[in-house]
């Protein structure tokens, strides 16, 4: 295995014309924004930078941009706030399938989001026994036990009720901590006999959406930047992209993520760096 280079952002700016940069864990947590983020991002932009975040979140990019700019990131520092919800809206919208209008739909979120169902013009419902759609956005399993999720996904799985995922995450950090993400429950609802289409990093869709915006860019202008192996650095190695593990986020709360450990990783990143700044 080759050794992985420690990069500097004043590097990365040198190499690459696009940044795709993920916000949880590489800008911010959920305490709030990372010393010298926004810096960074306002950095990129003065010399020209198209700068994307790309995000694993059930949320559009709107409702996530909105709460970026509240966390001090200036809208102007960035072009497009893209995310696993927006890619699953535009597939299911393109695809027109039988189930994206009028489908009575079980949403398990974090904070009672239904966007997507929302969106999509479906019926919300609160009792699995009566969905024919599940969609899992979000997780709070910091505070709900996984057996819980079971218990309320059961009646659905059971009669074979499809389930859209729309944040792939299998971990998320809450209070500092890493608790089970939105990925997880998908897990969970497949372990249970139901079947699950996913949205997100690390599958293309999101990617594929996110270079549309960017207009004709090359591959090799773009930089992927994120903390997550499995979703962040795997994602860009399947769409050929370039990437950077960052060591904050969910990297930092992991022991396996030294330039030894990558050697040996299944997906490795083209660079490190202790933190995006």
């Amino acid at each position: 295995m080759r050794e992985i280079a420690e990069v500097s952002l004043s590097e990365l700016i040198d190499r690459y014309q696009v940044f795709f940069l993920d916000q949880f864990g590489v800008l911010r947590d959920d305490q709030g924004a990372y010393p010298g983020a926004a810096e960074a991002l306002q950095q990129l932009k003065a010399i020209g930078k198209t700068v994307v975040i790309l995000s694993n979140s059930g949320r559009s990019g709107d409702f996530n941009a909105a709460r970026f700019v509240k966390l001090g990131f200036p809208r102007e520092s960035f072009d497009y706030f893209v995310t696993s919800g927006d890619a699953a809206y535009a597939v299911l919208s393109k695809e027109g399938s039988p189930l994206s209008r009028d489908a009575r739909c079980l949403t398990i979120s974090s904070g009672g989001d239904r966007n997507l169902a929302e969106r999509m013009g479906m019926i919300n419902v609160d009792d699995a026994a009566e969905a024919n759609l599940v969609i899992i956005s979000g997780s709070e399993a910091e505070r709900i036990p996984m057996e819980s999720y079971a218990n309320l996904l059961r009646p659905a799985a059971m009669r074979g009720i499809p389930a859209i995922c729309t944040n792939p995450d299998i971990q998320k950090l809450a209070d500092g901590a890493v608790a089970p993400g939105a990925g997880a429950i998908a897990e969970l609802y497949e372990q249970l006999g139901g079947t699950v289409r996913w949205f997100g990093k690390p599958y293309q869709d999101i990617y594929e959406l996110a270079m549309r915006l960017c207009g004709d860019v090359s591959p090799q202008s773009v930089i992927c930047v994120g903390d997550s192996l499995d979703h962040d650095i795997l994602g860009a190695s399947r769409f050929g992209l370039d990437s950077v593990l960052v060591r904050t986020g969910l990297a930092g709360q992991s022991t396996a993520t030294g330039h030894d450990d990558m050697k040996t990783a299944d997906v490795q990143p083209t660079y490190m760096m202790s933190q995006f700044r």
